[in-house]
C-alpha cells in the first residue's frame, strides 16, 4: 500500500553546540510540545551517475521513526514570498531491503529509463521534534532538530571506505500551519545561530563533490506565466519554453499512465501531440533531420496511446446512449456485447502501452526531446519570433481554410451548390476529419507563441480549439457508427437486437449532424479571425 502527501519545510544549518531556542515565542505560535526523540537509518539509492539526484528527486528506504518505510520525493514546486514551494512526497512499506516497490518505480521509470537504482549513501539520524501549537490547539508545524552521520557507499561504481560526514540541521516542516509560519519564524530561529541551509537535501549534502550538474530544466528556477509579453525573444526560445512545458507533462503523466489513473492516456497524448504540432510549424526554425526524426516517434508514441484512449472516448460515449435505451432483452445483450468488445481493447491497449513505456525506444525519445530542448539545431538565420511566427501561424491558418473549403466542396459537389445534395458521405467525412486535425495544429501554433503575442494568440488558439473539439466529437462519432455497424453486421440477429443496434446507429447520424452544424457556426464567427492569424 502507497501513500502520497505534499512536504512543505525550510533547512537551516546549525553548530553542534546551538541551543533550540523559546519556539513559543515564534509569532503565531502558542506553545510546543515535549522533544521527542527517534534514531533513523535512511539508506538513498540511485543510479551509478546519479541521475535522479540531478533532477532533485529522492528515493530512500528509512527505518526508525513514525514513517518507516520507501520515500520517493519529487522535485519541489516554485518557492513563493513566504517560503520554500512543496515537495509532493510518495510512502511505502519497507518491504525488503533491496527491492524498490514497483509503485514507487512506476513515479521513477521515465527518470531511470531502464536503469537500476542501487545504493548510493546511508544516513543515520538522532532525531528530536519540537511540535509547535497554535493558540488553539490547532498542529502548525515541527521543528526537527537531527544530528546526521553520512556514509557513502559508491562513488562511480566503486565501494568507497571511511566516506563519512557529520553534521546537524534543522528542518521546520508545515504540518497544518501555512507558509506565513516561516517568515515569522525567520528572527526567533536567526537569533539562536540557525543560517539557511546551502543544501536542499540531506543527500545532496553527503554526496558533496559526486553531487552531478542539475540539469538546467529541473533546477526550480521555470518563472510562473502570466506576465508581459515579450516581443524581443528568438522564435527558438519561445518554442523551447513551450517543449519544456509539454516535456513536464509527458513526465508527469508518464507515472499516472502506469499506474492507470483517470485521463492519464488522454493528458500524456495530448502532450506529445502538441509537441508534434508545434515542431511541425516551426520546423523551418532548425536545421538538420531531427524535427522529421522527433516528429515520426512522436507520432508513434501517440498511435500507441491512442488504442486505449480511444477505447476509453467510445466506451463513455455509447455508455450514455446505451442508458437511453428502452429496457429489455435487446438492449441488455447489446450493452454486454459492447462492453466486452471495448473492455478487450482497453485492456490490450493499455497492456501494450504499458510495454511500450518500458522500451528503449520510449526512452530514446524522452532522451532525445530533452536533448533538442536544451541543444535546439537553430538555423543562424532564423528571424525573430514576432515576424517568424506570422508567417508561420499563417501558413498554419492558411492550411485550415482550405481544409475547410475543400470538406465543403466534397459535401456540395463542384461549384459548391448546396442543390447538389450529399455526394458522398465517407469522402465528407474524411475532409471533416482534416480540418479537425487543421484546426488543431493551428491551436498549438498559436499556443506556443502566447509569451510573444499574449491576448491576441490565446484568441486564434481559442477558436481553433472550439472547432477541433465539435470535429472531435463528430469523428467520435463516426468511429462510433463503424464500430456498431460491424456488430449490427452480425448473422441471424434476433430482432430486438437488431433493433437496439439501430436506435444507436441512428442516435450517432443525429449526434453528427448536430456537431456538423456546430462546427459551421463556429466557422462563421471565427472566420475573420483565423483569416489574420497573428497579423
Amino acid at each position: 500500500m502507497t501513500a502520497e502527501g505534499l512536504e512543505t519545510e525550510k533547512k537551516y544549518d546549525v553548530d553542534a553546540g546551538t541551543t533550540v531556542p523559546d519556539l513559543a515565542a515564534i509569532p503565531g505560535v502558542g506553545r510546543a510540545g515535549e522533544p521527542r526523540e527517534a534514531q533513523l537509518e535512511a539508506v538513498y539509492f540511485d543510479t551509478e551517475d546519479q541521475v535522479l539526484a540531478a533532477r532533485r528527486i529522492t528515493l530512500r528506504r528509512r527505518a526508525g521513526g513514525t514513517d518507516a518505510g520507501w520515500h520517493v520525493k519529487l522535485p519541489p514546486g516554485p518557492a513563493t514570498a513566504e517560503g520554500p514551494g512543496p515537495r509532493q512526497e510518495i510512502h511505502a512499506p519497507l518491504g525488503q531491503a533491496d527491492v524498490v516497490p514497483a509503485k514507487l518505480l512506476a513515479h521513477l521509470h521515465a527518470y531511470l529509463r531502464g536503469s537500476d537504482p542501487v545504493p548510493v549513501a546511508r544516513l543515520n539520524t538522532r532525531r528530536i521534534t519540537h511540535a509547535l501549537y497554535g493558540d488553539d490547539g490547532v498542529h502548525l508545524a515541527d521543528l526537527l532538530d537531527d544530528t546526521v552521520e553520512a556514509e557513502l557507499l559508491r562513488r562511480a561504481g566503486q565501494q568507497q571506505a571511511d566516506q563519512k560526514l557529520q553534521w546537524r540541521e534543522w528542518e521546520l516542516e508545515l504540518v497544518h500551519g501555512k507558509p506565513e509560519l516561516f517568515t515569522a519564524a525567520a528572527e526567533v530561529l536567526a537569533a539562536a545561530g540557525a543560517r539557511p541551509s546551502a543544501h536542499e537535501s540531506k543527500l545532496r549534502r553527503a554526496l558533496g563533490e559526486s553531487l552531478p550538474e542539475t540539469r538546467a530544466a529541473d533546477a526550480g528556477a521555470k518563472q510562473p506565466g502570466g506576465g508581459k509579453p515579450d516581443k524581443k525573444r528568438p522564435a527558438s526560445a519561445v518554442v523551447s519554453e513551450y517543449l519544456d512545458g509539454q516535456i513536464d507533462e509527458m513526465l508527469a503523466n508518464d507515472a499516472r499512465v502506469r499506474l492507470e489513473e483517470p485521463d492519464a492516456v488522454h493528458a500524456m497524448r495530448s502532450a506529445a501531440r502538441r509537441m508534434r504540432s508545434a515542431l511541425g510549424v516551426y520546423r523551418k526554425l532548425y536545421g538538420g533531420g531531427a524535427v522529421g526524426r522527433l516528429r515520426d516517434e512522436l507520432k508513434w508514441l501517440g498511435r500507441i496511446l491512442g488504442t486505449p484512449r480511444d477505447a476509453e472516448v467510445m466506451q463513455d460515449r455509447l455508455r450514455t446512449s446505451l442508458g437511453k435505451l428502452p429496457p429489455g432483452e435487446g438492449a441488455d445483450e447489446v450493452k454486454q456485447r459492447i462492453e466486452r468488445e471495448l473492455g478487450t481493447r482497453l485492456d490490450a491497449g493499455y497492456r501494450r502501452t504499458l510495454e511500450v513505456l518500458l522500451t528503449d525506444r520510449y526512452f530514446r525519445l524522452l532522451d532525445d526531446l530533452e536533448d533538442f530542448r536544451d541543444h535546439p539545431p537553430v538555423r543562424p538565420s532564423a528571424a525573430p519570433a514576432r515576424k517568424a511566427a506570422r508567417k508561420l501561424v499563417g501558413k498554419s491558418a492558411k492550411r485550415l481554410r482550405r481544409a475547410h473549403k475543400s470538406a465543403l466542396r466534397v459535401k456540395n459537389g463542384p461549384g459548391e451548390r448546396p442543390d447538389i445534395g450529399h455526394r458522398d458521405a465517407t469522402a465528407h467525412e474524411t475532409a471533416l476529419h482534416q480540418v479537425r486535425k487543421d484546426a488543431k495544429r493551428l491551436r498549438h501554433a498559436a499556443e506556443t507563441m502566447d509569451p510573444v503575442f499574449g491576448r491576441r494568440a490565446a484568441r486564434l488558439a481559442k477558436a481553433a480549439h472550439k472547432q477541433q473539439k465539435i470535429l472531435g466529437d463528430h469523428h467520435d462519432g463516426v468511429v462510433a457508427r463503424i464500430f456498431l455497424g460491424k456488430l449490427a453486421g452480425g448473422p441471424d440477429l434476433p430482432e430486438p437486437v437488431a433493433a437496439a443496434y439501430g436506435s444507436l446507429l441512428k442516435r450517432e447520424e443525429k449526434s453528427a449532424a448536430k456537431a456538423e452544424a456546430k462546427y459551421r457556426k463556429a466557422h462563421r464567427k471565427s472566420r475573420k479571425l483565423i483569416r489574420r492569424g497573428l497579423a
